[in-house]
């Protein structure tokens, strides 16, 4: 494990810190300005928590503003490395807790900048180019030991790998879908918009985008292929972010973050080649200010003899670096312990990096009985929920499971004694025939949510 320990130059290190801090920075500031804050987080009536964290709520009004301010704000101080431990905690702990409102808004991009930002909390980042660097001696490092770097970029490579592992799936590789229905009105596009008329052209994007995710992460690992590799990274993005805008910052959070991978000397390299084409002549790295590496820093940097603190120390780090991604290699595979089809089911599928891989579209009618009276209401789902909840809604279980839940409780709440709640739900998946989604006879008023396999979705034919 001496490798994980090697000493290394915390530029990378810094110069993610400043890209992820301005690009969230960006995002929330659009966010903002899209009105999108009121659309998700004010306007609803009832918020689908994540199971486990039902005690997460909506602040009011004013609250959800100062959230997103402190999201802002924090990130900003984060690019300048101003209270660098301070401002990656706010950072964290704010964005983490809007995510957690309301699981109709989950996406992979979200759920990766939650897990940057906890990495962040305990890395370094601001130990050059930054303000705290600056203002403390104390904080400047030249060198960090390497796991430091390695912690970031086997969070993008596995990030990258089960992205690709996900797409070895028949629908994906053999019938080129979901693609085949997404490009197909992607035709009217200028210059690109012919070429994608052709039914060839889905598969060659399948394949391609298969390929790319399962090797793409190794390669800009490889020193030798590193900057072809990012030149790949770099048209792969933009061509999603071109054909793709609702996917959102996903393409660009890949471009910025995977600048971690290049050294130092490619950063030096880069700058020389600036300055010159510029007619500078100063320096990438600020030669003039080396302050002595206080003891603290040499314990971690260093070739000291290693002393029973020094190993401790070690030893405690690999572990949470072990168990750390030990996670995060059974998150993606945690599917296989539900018996049906993960695509249908959808049990095990957020937080596995399955990006893009299906088109779901779904309808479902609740019925509420009283159990007594044997008295039936039909629900007018829009009366509850936004647009993009009951779409969100309609094709995931565990969602159909708390809406129900949340109908049986407010008809309680009007009177009916023993309310009964029943769905008849069908879905259509990958531009396939819809068919029943819900077993109708389940009382889901009766279900309870758990990591179990739900018995009422029916098996796909």
């Amino acid at each position: 494990m001496k490798w994980l320990f090697a000493p290394v130059s915390p530029v990378p290190l810094a110069i993610f810190r400043i890209g992820f801090g301005t690009l969230m920075l960006l995002s929330t500031i659009r966010f903002w300005l899209k009105g999108w804050i009121e659309e998700l987080y004010i306007k609803p009536k009832f918020y689908f928590a994540y199971y486990g964290f039902e005690w997460v709520k909506p602040l009011p009004a004013y609250g959800m503003y100062v959230l997103f301010f402190l999201v802002g704000l924090s990130a900003l101080l984060i690019a300048l490395g101003f209270f660098y431990r301070i401002s990656t905690v706010v950072f964290f702990s704010s964005f983490t807790y809007i995510e957690l409102i309301d699981k109709t808004n989950y996406l992979n991009h979200y759920y990766l900048i939650s897990l940057l930002s906890f990495l962040l909390v305990f890395l370094p980042a601001h130990c050059r180019f930054s303000v705290d660097a600056w203002r403390s001696q104390k904080v400047y490092r030249k060198e960090i030991p390497s796991i430091y770097l390695i912690t970031i970029q086997l969070q993008l490579v596995i990030t990258y790998f089960f992205a690709g592992v996900a797409k070895i799936h028949a629908d994906w590789l053999l019938e080129a879908l979901p693609l085949k229905i997404w490009l197909s009105v992607k035709t009217d596009l200028p210059v690109a918009g012919w070429f994608l008329q052709f039914p060839e052209t889905a598969y060659i994007f399948s394949w391609a985008g298969m390929f790319f995710d399962l090797s793409i992460g190794f390669l800009l690992w490889w020193k030798k292929v590193r900057r072809v590799a990012y030149l790949f990274v770099l048209i792969f993005h933009v061509l999603t972010a071109i054909l793709f805008p609702q996917i959102g910052l996903f393409p660009y959070i890949m471009i910025v973050s995977t600048l971690i991978f290049f050294s130092e000397k490619d950063w030096q390299s880069l700058a020389k080649k600036i300055n010159e084409l510029l007619f500078f002549h100063s320096s990438f790295q600020n030669r003039s200010y080396q302050p002595n590496i206080n003891k603290e820093q040499r314990l971690e940097t260093t070739s000291l003899q290693p002393s029973h603190f020094l190993v401790q120390y070690k030893v405690l780090k690999t572990i949470l670096f072990l168990l750390y991604f030990a996670v995060q290699l059974f998150l993606p595979f945690r599917y296989l312990l539900y018996p049906n089809d993960l695509f249908w089911t959808e049990e095990g599928f957020r937080f596995s990096w399955r990006v893009m891989l299906i088109e779901k579209t779904g309808i479902a009618f609740f019925t509420v009985k009283d159990a007594i009276l044997g008295k039936s209401i039909k629900i007018n789902n829009q009366g509850y929920l936004t647009p993009l909840q009951e779409k969100m809604m309609s094709t995931q279980p565990d969602m159909i499971l708390q809406f129900a839940h949340f109908l049986a409780n407010t008809y309680q709440q009007k009177g009916l004694r023993e309310p009964e709640v029943f769905v008849e739900s069908y879905v259509s998946l990958n531009g396939r025939s819809s068919q029943l989604f819900i077993n109708p006879h389940t009382n889901l008023a009766k279900e309870r949510e758990s990591f179990a396999p739900k018995h009422w979705i029916l098996v796909k034919k």
